[in-house]
């Protein structure tokens, strides 16, 4: 399996950050794992590298309910970016609202929408569908 060089990890539980960035190294599927609190933060990080490739990650892994700035409001921004590389986005989330279920469907970028908690098996998934691309 292939090794991603950067996965964006946003989301306000810290504890979920934590689980994440040891299922990631512990299997080493990326060779830099950045956290994010917000979707402001994680889009301003994507701003400011806008123009270094090596540094925009090849994966996010993004929460629907966090302060600031939420997931649908990063979609809305994100979507109108000129990145010089794809860059696969996972909803994982808590929310089975069908709102938000329905909200995924306006964004046809999203690689998946997920429900927390993931396991090793759906990671390794993920990594597996980004690396391949």
């Amino acid at each position: 399996m292939n090794k991603l060089n950067r996965v964006c990890i946003v989301d306000d539980d810290e504890l979920f950050q934590f689980v994440m960035r040891q299922h990631f190294e512990r299997l080493e599927l990326a060779a830099h794992i950045d956290k994010f609190t917000d979707g402001e933060q994680a889009l301003n990080y994507i701003k400011n590298h806008i123009n270094a490739e090596d540094e925009l990650p090849d994966l996010i892994l993004l929460d629907v309910n966090m302060p600031y700035m939420d997931g649908w409001q990063f979609m809305r921004e994100f979507v109108q970016l000129y990145l010089p590389k794809q860059i696969k986005i996972y909803i994982l989330t808590s929310s089975t609202h069908e709102s938000d279920l329905g909200m995924a469907k306006e964004f046809p970028t999203l690689a998946g929408y997920l429900v927390k908690p993931i396991g090793r098996n759906v990671i390794l998934e993920i990594v597996e569908r980004v690396g391949t691309v």
